[in-house]
């Protein structure tokens, strides 16, 4: 297991950055963490990393956003916490997001845990005073 310390809201480009020197290949990401914990927060900073520009924000209530980067890369960002059956995320069409080969990160993953793709990496924030550790399976 990986483990990067994020002392301040400064720290996060960097973070965002050993982020993916560690995960290089991995394309779906599964962010585990309390309420607060930072999981919007961090993929932000890792979608900024990755040539995102404009607003991104959580899909809470409209559960998937889309992003594009600078070079036309499509990105996607669930959020769950609001689902009450696997059968929403059927209903989504989850598995051509998760399967299309592009970036996927998926806060609240415990909703459809036995949905998730074999290859997903397992991403973990742990809110520690004002500090944040993510650890990563």
């Amino acid at each position: 297991m990986n483990t990067i310390e994020i002392k301040s809201i400064n720290g996060l480009s960097s973070a965002s950055k050993e982020f993916f020197s560690l995960l290089k290949g991995e394309k779906v990401f599964a962010l585990y963490g309390q309420i607060g914990a930072g999981k919007t927060t961090f993929i932000k900073a890792i979608c900024t990393e990755l040539g995102v520009k404009g607003r991104m924000s959580s899909p809470t209530f409209s559960l998937i956003n889309e992003y594009l980067t600078s070079s036309g890369q499509k990105i996607y960002h669930f959020d769950f916490y609001r689902i009450k059956s696997e059968k929403e995320a059927f209903d989504l069409g989850y598995e051509e997001y998760f399967y299309s080969g592009n970036y996927c990160f998926i806060e609240w993953p415990d909703k459809i845990e036995n949905l998730l793709p074999e290859n997903c990496a397992k991403v973990k924030i742990e809110v520690v005073g004002n500090e944040r550790k993510i650890l990563i399976e």
